[in-house]
């Protein structure tokens, strides 16, 4: 069949149009996984695998935005990372400098707006720098708002959640009695966000290494054996097919999601 992909496995992939555009999630977030197995099984140091794997971010992100999807969260950089060899993680700081002021047009001719969530103080000066300059430009834009999550663990943002939350209510500014789930969520990185429907995970583990914790607590898990570098735009149609597959129920029935309006995929 003309224009048929296939996977590494030689398995068809379903394509844009099979996707039912009404029900797409508003949020998609990613674990980007396999870069550094990727690069070893092909005899190359692990920043190998990371150059290479701004090749799929940015198919999926240019996948995104053409589906009208709202939200894009990619986990590009985990508080945890920072326990890495020195060497990788001054190559990661320098190629996420090099990638930002690169797509930076990119971005505007995609009317992509970038956010970044995680603990931005821990970075060094040239990434916040260039990250600052990047999100001053693209903040006006309508069209895809794509989230990197940075220097980010879900640990980290809950306990600094309930710290401010603390301080906020020693000043007087908050009642303790008034704390419920909404208001803490107005704490996190994510307050003008809605929570992800579908989380993505690839090369092939089953964890979810700290990620949004609290804001996927609803969400549909999709995970693949694709390392990073090798995701592309056909493999994140199957994530969203395989989520519209799915019966989103909230602790409801079946029977009760049946007879209500739909509005929410």
């Amino acid at each position: 069949m003309p224009g048929l992909r296939l996977d590494n496995n030689g398995t068809a992939m379903i394509a844009k149009d099979q996707l039912d555009k009404e029900r797409l999630p508003r949020h998609v977030a990613i674990i980007m996984d396999g870069n550094g197995r990727w690069a070893k099984k092909k005899g190359n140091p692990r920043i190998f695998g990371h150059k290479n794997g701004v090749t799929a971010v940015r198919d999926t992100v240019e996948a995104a935005a053409e589906l009208g999807i709202e939200y894009l969260t990619l986990y590009a950089f985990s508080t945890e990372n920072w326990n890495r060899p020195r060497t990788e993680v001054d190559a990661l700081m320098a190629l996420l400098v090099a990638t930002i002021t690169k797509e930076t047009k990119t971005l505007m001719d995609n009317k992509v707006r970038l956010k970044v969530i995680g603990d931005i103080d821990s970075l060094p000066d040239t990434v916040a720098q260039n990250l600052q300059a990047t999100l001053n430009k693209t903040k006006d834009n309508k069209g895809l708002t794509l989230v990197l999550a940075l220097s980010y663990s879900s640990r980290w943002e809950i306990v600094s959640a309930v710290k401010q939350l603390a301080e906020d209510v020693k000043q007087g500014r908050i009642d303790s009695e008034d704390i419920d789930a909404k208001v803490f969520e107005s704490y996190l990185n994510t307050a003008d966000m809605p929570d992800p429907e579908l989380l993505i995970r690839t090369s092939g583990e089953y964890r979810i290494s700290n990620y949004l914790l609290w804001q996927i607590a609803y969400s549909e898990l999709y995970f693949t054996s694709t390392l990073w570098p090798d995701f592309r735009r056909e493999h994140f149609y199957e994530a969203l097919a395989d989520y519209q597959n799915r019966e989103r129920r909230f602790g409801k029935t079946s029977e009760q999601i049946a007879t209500e309006p739909n509005e929410n995929s």
